[in-house]
This record gives C-alpha cells, structure tokens and sequence, in this order.
C-alpha cells in the first residue's frame, strides 16, 4: 500500500487584531486605506467591507478552520498572517508589528500544533532588521518560514542590493520565504471590477518572480526556498517571452540559466481554479514545484483543494507530490 501523504494547504491567513488595533489611528496606516480605497473603486471597497466583516471569525478561531479543513480534506495547514503592507511603519512601530503578529501566529497554531504551522512576518523595509527577526522566527518551533510582499518597499525591489543579507540569511536558515501581493502598483488603473485583486495579485507576482530570476538571486543563493502565491502569478503561463528576452538581448542576459530553468527552483501554489491551468504549470514548473493552496478563508480562494487536485488527471507520483510532499520539503519536515 502506497504511504499516506498528508494534505498540505500552503496558502492561509489569519488576521491580526492585536495589529488592527495598534496602527488603526496612525497616518501612515490612514494614507495605506486612502491608496488602497482608491486602487480599489468604490464598488469593491463597499463589497470588501461587508466580505472582510463576515470573515472575523473564520480569520480568527481554529475550530471554524480546522472544521474547514476537514471539509476540504486538508491534513495540514500553514497560517500565514494577512498580506495587508506596513512599509509606511518606522522602525520601533515596525518592531511592534512584527513581534505581536508573530507571537499571534505561534498561538493560533499551538492551539492545534497537529493541523498547524506558522509563517511569520519581517519588516523587510529595515534589512537588517529583518534579518534578525527571521533568525528570531526559525528559532520557534512553530515557525517555518516568513511572509513577504512582492517589495521590500516603495522604490526598494526584492532584487535590491541591500536585502542582500536578507536572502543570504534566508538560505542559511532554511526559512521558506513566501511572497504574497497586496494589489498592485499600477494603483487606480484598477479601480474597477475588483481589478485591484484579479489582474493587480498575478501582475505584482510575475514582476516580483521576474526581478529574482533575472536578478541572479537563485544562482547566488541556490538553496534558497520561495514560494509564491496564485501559482507564480503571470509568469509560469508566460516563460516563452522570458526565455526569449534572455537568448536574444544582452541586457537581459544576466544569468548562467534561462528564466524558465531558474523557474523550476521556485515553489508555488495550486490555486490557479481549472484542471487545465493546474497541468499547464506543472508542464511549466515541474510537479516539484507544486503545493496545495486555498487562500482560506478568502472569496478569490477555494474550499476544494483537493479535489480541484484530483480533477486534474495526474499520476499518483504527481499527486503525491502537490498534495503534500513538497509542502513538507519546503517547509523542512
């Protein structure tokens, strides 16, 4: 009999109240929502308001997720906190933001240390910061890595020199990284038809990706483990122009390997919502570089990961390995 492999749901968040409540009044988190409100239009933001309210519980209390999780068939899974960006933070009120949403996490996921782990956060904004309180996250046993936006901060790129130590700390740690948009920079572009989310998400994470791959980021640091969410955004559909951006220009020649050989280091989620979107990043990425994603407890999530899994038609070895084997890799279990 083939050994069992836990279902591993790698995309999940928790909200943060303790958080809410201590950045509710500052400028900085007052001039966020006025950006925010704006990228969105007005529809989305009255629909956002009564969808976020309707979700306090389900962001919060472990027996509505564990009772989601058995539905879903889900074995397993990482709670990372709400992706919503703090950049604005200086650095002691960052210290702060870090430290309660990391202890949040840890406790949410010792009230069920069977069903969950935890992915913290950094102030990525403050390298070196941020370097420490990853060594402070894979120091806690409930911890298994940390979540990140598709920038350090405005102006300041994933590829940026001085997160440097970041991602050489990252590799030593073995921390799985995971890199999680909050809608996107093309601001109020997207004002319309929740744009902000449906075009924005996979547009930050395809030039996020982008920036790493052609960076060198992976040569230099070849044990480095990220994870991005929505499978990869734009990018795993669209390797061919990468690749061919590489081959023919000398200004993209910046790597030893082509984007799409780079690609196949990085890990991403299945919540791509067909069979045939799911196949056609395996075909991209390879079946390793899979996992299980629901984006719980989100209406742009799913509540079948599993079967949208099944429907795709893999071979049990592919399966396998989506289903939890590469949950368990990238988180070091």
């Amino acid at each position: 009999m083939p050994k069992y492999v836990p279902a591993i749901d790698m995309h999940a968040h928790l909200a943060v109240r303790a958080v809410d409540e201590l950045i509710a009044d500052e400028p900085g988190a007052v001039r966020q929502r006025a950006l925010d409100s704006a990228s969105l239009g007005g529809a989305s933001v009255a629909y956002n308001m009564a969808h976020f309210g309707a979700l306090a519980v389900p962001l919060t209390d472990v027996d509505c997720r564990i009772k989601a999780m058995d539905s879903a068939g889900v074995d397993i899974q990482a709670v990372s906190p709400m992706p919503l960006p703090h950049t604005w933070a200086d650095r002691e009120l960052a210290q702060r933001i870090v430290s309660i949403t990391n202890a949040a996490v840890a406790a949410h996921c010792d009230q069920r240390p069977d069903r969950l782990v935890g992915i913290g956060t950094v102030a990525l904004q403050y390298p070196d910061l941020a370097v420490r309180q990853l060594r402070t996250v894979m120091a806690q046993p409930r911890l298994r890595g940390v979540q990140i936006s598709t920038a350090a901060a405005p102006g300041i790129e994933l590829d940026d020199p001085s997160l440097e130590p970041f991602w050489c700390t990252a590799e030593e740690t073995g921390a799985a990284v995971l890199i999680h948009p909050w809608g996107c920079s093309l601001g109020d572009r997207l004002n319309a038809y929740y744009l902000f989310n449906t075009v924005g998400n996979p547009a930050e994470t395809a030039l996020a990706l982008s920036r790493i791959v052609f960076s060198g980021l992976l040569e230099r640091y070849p044990r480095l483990k990220i994870w991005a969410a929505h499978g990869g955004g734009y990018l795993p559909t669209y390797l061919g122009r990468a690749d061919h951006a590489w081959i023919s220009r000398k200004d993209a020649r910046t790597t030893s390997e082509p984007p799409s050989a780079q690609m196949r280091r990085i890990y991403v989620d299945s919540l791509v919502y067909s069979p045939t979107g799911l196949r056609h990043l395996v075909d991209n990425l390879g079946a390793s570089q899979v996992t299980l994603g629901s984006d719980y407890p989100f209406d742009m999530g799913v509540t079948d990961p599993v079967d949208r899994l099944m429907a795709a038609g893999f071979d049990i070895p592919t399966v396998s390995a989506i289903r939890g084997e590469n949950a368990l890799r990238l988180l070091g279990s």
